[in-house]
């Protein structure tokens, strides 16, 4: 794929409320292979473990405040640029990379991104795939919404999210250690793969990495305990 000729208008999802786009093979294999490296490869104290999942930050830690600006390593800068180069975010660069990562049978709750990022989230996944499921805002704490549509995202896609997916749905993945390939899959015909209704795909530890831009940054140090 050459990704400089890339028009992303050709991959919109159709089948999903405004807007999300997403292109299979974004990356090749071996650059997969080579961010899962460099990802291992950090140090220790580079990781956030948290109960369900662990995580790295890239450039820096958002906070309302503002983030403390850190310079990203060249391995993972290129894909900050090819990013940039799609458009998405206003003409402003990526700034920062949120890298998870997901073991069979871990997931996230069911979460909108938020005003601390431009309201574009890019997400590339390396090592396996998951299935991203979307809902409905709760009214109030007895409403329970069950999620309405879905998103399978392969190895070395890329997912774009804006505008009312990106403000108004909550997704989450579900701690499964396979996903069913059921009817509310709506991106099927933009995978890369071809899947039989009802297919049953097992799951492997997912690295996913989040890119974005976050507005509000600073070059100083940041008192976060006080209000």
């Amino acid at each position: 794929m050459n990704k400089n000729e890339l028009n992303i208008e050709n991959y919109k999802i159709k089948t999903a409320p405004p807007t999300a786009y997403y292109v299979s093979e974004f990356i090749t294999k071996n650059e997969e292979e080579s961010i899962l490296s460099s990802i291992y490869a950090a140090p220790k104290p580079k990781w956030t473990q948290l109960s369900n999942r662990r995580l790295q930050n890239w450039g820096g830690i958002p906070h309302n405040k503002g983030m403390i600006a850190e310079s990203i390593p060249s391995w993972l800068d290129v894909y900050l640029e090819q990013i940039h180069n799609l458009n998405l975010m206003g003409g402003n660069r990526p700034n920062h990379v949120l890298v998870n990562e997901y073991l069979p049978r871990q997931g996230i709750m069911a979460h909108l991104d938020g005003s601390l990022f431009y309201p574009t989230i890019t997400t590339i996944s390396v090592g396996s795939h998951t299935v991203l499921k979307f809902s409905e805002p709760a009214v109030d704490d007895a409403d329970n919404r069950n999620p309405i549509f879905s998103f399978l995202l392969e190895p070395r896609s890329l997912l774009i999210l804006q505008d009312e997916l990106f403000n108004n749905y909550l997704h989450c993945i579900e701690e499964l250690s396979e996903d069913i390939l059921d009817d509310s899959v709506v991106n099927l015909e933009c995978c890369s793969n071809k899947y039989i209704p009802g297919a049953r795909l097992k799951r492997d530890t997912r690295i996913s990495l989040t890119i974005r831009h976050v507005p509000k940054t600073t070059a100083f140090k940041i008192n976060i305990g006080n209000k």
